[in-house]
């Protein structure tokens, strides 16, 4: 039990610190952040927001709100240090980039079709659940414009633009933890357009190399 309580400590900091440098590299990149709610395993419910079915556990914005992201490093060095050391990274989209999502069971295969079909792609993450892939920032009426151009688009596909947010790693939430696919590199990250990704992933739903359909 002692050497438990002993080794406990230094990881719980090396998760804190592991948090914090997420958070300040996601600054560097230009994209707006803040802490998120936490997981945790209470009486009052899996989440610290205090919900008792909250069905986002530590994956959530909570308090501050969405609207309080930010790029000021000060600011994000006190959340984290201060306010909320441990806490999941959550960057606000629709500023300096945006994302789309899709069901995780399908995000390797994807990730395969667009290498072999030459669709670029910029930093690419996963969830338990979902693969979200980074994309440069877009309104949501470029978006419904874009929507509208075509006959059909894969419903499983999710949009984080405007009034969004994606975690970032290594954040841990109650259904497991966030990591990168394809990390950004360091400074200015190359986002790609909505548009031809979104004609890549609609290819993708039709057929992969081998002719069999790939549904998400």
């Amino acid at each position: 039990m002692r050497r438990m309580q002993l080794r406990w400590p230094g990881s719980r900091r090396r998760e804190q610190s592991a948090l914090l440098l997420a958070a300040l590299e996601a600054v560097d990149h230009g994209w707006p952040v803040l802490p998120g709610a936490r997981a945790v395993r209470g009486l009052f419910g899996p989440c610290s927001c205090g919900e008792p079915r909250c069905p986002l556990a530590g994956a959530h914005p909570h308090d501050p709100p969405l609207a309080g992201a930010t790029t000021d490093a000060r600011m994000v060095q006190w959340w984290w240090e201060h306010r909320a050391p441990g806490a999941p990274v959550i960057a606000a989209t629709g500023r300096t980039f945006c994302a789309v999502s899709l069901p995780a069971a399908s995000g390797a295969r994807v990730l395969t079709y667009f290498a072999e079909t030459g669709v670029a792609v910029g930093p690419v993450l996963a969830t338990p659940s979902r693969y979200a892939l980074l994309v440069a920032p877009f309104t949501l009426e470029d978006l419904g414009a874009l929507l509208a151009e075509r006959p059909w688009v894969p419903g499983a596909l999710r949009y984080h633009g405007p009034g969004g947010y994606v975690l970032l790693p290594p954040s841990q939430t109650g259904a497991g933890g966030v990591h990168w696919v394809s990390a950004p590199g360091d400074g200015e990250v190359w986002l790609p357009q909505v548009g031809p990704l979104l004609e890549g992933l609609i290819a993708a739903s039709v057929a992969e190399s081998d002719g069999s359909p790939l549904s998400y």
